[in-house]
């Protein structure tokens, strides 16, 4: 719009420019008789519109004529360098507002000024849009503003609330209070953590029950050597000066209790070495190597019961496992040591192979087998699948919690079956490497 109203003040001014050259044609050169005439209101009122206003001053600023539309308002002299100018000027009065004017200098043949033709045209309509704009704008501001902060207030209401809710019953939450849950039901960020510290909870509630099971099962296998041998040291304290077979059976019961009071403790502090995890060194480890010693080792008490203990191995096979040397030793001695226990005739044997980036160590045996339904347990600290013939075998309960707890901290996994020929068999899944890139280390 704007330039739609220069355009058409452009064109007022060229008309009359035009007009005052033909009047110079004529031959009124003379620069007052040609000024005269374009001051006539007659002739301005021609040029003028209802939205046009024309005023003529001489080049040093005084108005000569003005359109009868403009009435009392004269527009402001702009001088000699104002040509072609065009200016915003603000209007008070009865009708304030915006007036866009164009000065255009009149010049005579020989290029000197006669008079300053100022052509205006009020900017009504634009004054009335840019209100409008004006408007619609500040409402919409205010419109957004409001709508910002109410989203802003129910999306802070809908994070901060559930989370100081949750804060509040997690405070609740405590050792003794495992058992409670969250069990939220929101699909937002909110509930995927609910529903997450419900899952930790879970776990920290099972390792609470293990925990507390351990120490029961401790506090009960440790109160039989204990007791022995409490019982012994009173029957020493009384009778054994006097009497050489309460000494010498005394004694005995002694050595013996506190052999396997040792071999638990020593089990303990295994099983809290495996579990540690990251604590453990780890070298390259050969486990045909390892069998072969552990078999070298066991051999005797193999054959002192009538059994055959062999290792079953590809020729100069090398499998081998990154670990801790101490921890797969006994993994493998642990499992050879339960068969060698619950064995009665048959053999013992170790096979071991390369399978696939993994290396597979599985002890078999001749013995009665397992109970399947118990399989899962077995590897349960201090858990007697047979408490009969438990009692009858030495043993602290704990050598196959060892042996899963060496195997997961390795990264393994360890499993236990019956053989369809009869007998057990376990089975131990370990990440190996290949040789050549041990070598290649």
């Amino acid at each position: 719009m704007i330039d739609q109203a220069r355009s058409q003040l452009s064109e007022t001014a060229d008309e009359i420019e035009q007009t005052a050259r033909q009047e110079a044609s004529y031959g009124f050169v003379d620069e007052g008789p040609i000024a005269l005439y374009l001051s006539n209101r007659v002739a301005l009122d021609r040029w003028a519109s209802s939205t046009q206003f024309i005023q003529i001053d001489t080049p040093d600023g005084q108005t000569l004529g003005k359109s009868s539309d403009l009435g009392g308002v004269t527009l402001p002299a702009f001088g000699e360098s104002g040509d072609r100018a065009f200016v915003e000027v603000r209007l008070t009065g009865n009708r304030p507002g915006t007036m866009l004017v164009l000065d255009r200098v009149i010049t005579d043949a020989a290029n000197r000024p006669i008079v300053h033709a100022e052509i205006g045209q009020r900017l009504d309509i634009v004054d009335q849009l840019t209100a409008r704009v004006r408007i619609v704008l500040f409402a919409t501001a205010w419109d957004a503003i409001i709508i910002v902060a109410l989203v802003a207030y129910f999306v802070a209401s809908s994070a901060v609330v559930p989370i100081e809710r949750l804060t509040s019953e997690v405070a609740i939450i405590g050792s003794e209070r495992l058992d409670r849950r969250l069990r939220w039901r929101r699909r937002d960020e909110v509930g995927r953590l609910a529903a997450a510290f419900d899952a930790m909870l879970d776990r920290l509630q099972a390792a609470f029950a293990r925990e507390r099971q351990f120490i029961s099962d401790a506090s009960h296998e440790l109160r039989t050597p204990l007791t022995v041998i409490n019982a012994n040291a009173q029957m020493l304290q009384r009778w054994g000066g006097r009497d050489p077979e309460v000494l010498q059976g005394s004694l005995q019961a002694i050595v013996e209790e506190s052999g396997r009071l040792a071999a638990m403790v020593s089990g303990m502090l295994t099983l809290a070495k495996a579990e540690s995890g990251d604590a453990i060194p780890k070298e390259p480890v050969v486990l045909e190597r390892v069998a072969e010693d552990l078999i070298g080792h066991a051999r005797e008490r193999a054959a002192a019961k009538g059994l055959t203990l062999a290792l079953d191995a590809e020729p100069d096979a090398r499998t081998i496992v990154v670990g801790d040397p101490g921890l797969l030793r006994q993994l493998i001695g642990n499992l050879v040591d339960n068969a060698i226990k619950f064995t009665d005739r048959g053999g013992v044997t170790v096979r071991i192979r390369y399978e696939g980036a993994r290396g597979v160590v599985e002890v078999s045996d001749s013995g009665p087998g397992i109970d399947q339904s118990l399989a899962d347990r077995l590897f349960d600290r201090f858990f007697r699948g047979d408490p009969a013939r438990a009692r009858s075998v030495e043993g602290t309960g704990l050598g196959l919690a060892i042996v899963r707890s060496i195997a997961r901290v390795h990264g393994g996994t360890v499993t236990a079956s019956n053989r369809p020929e009869g007998g057990s068999v376990f089975r131990i899944s370990l990440p190996a490497e290949p040789e050549s890139l041990i070598a290649g280390s």
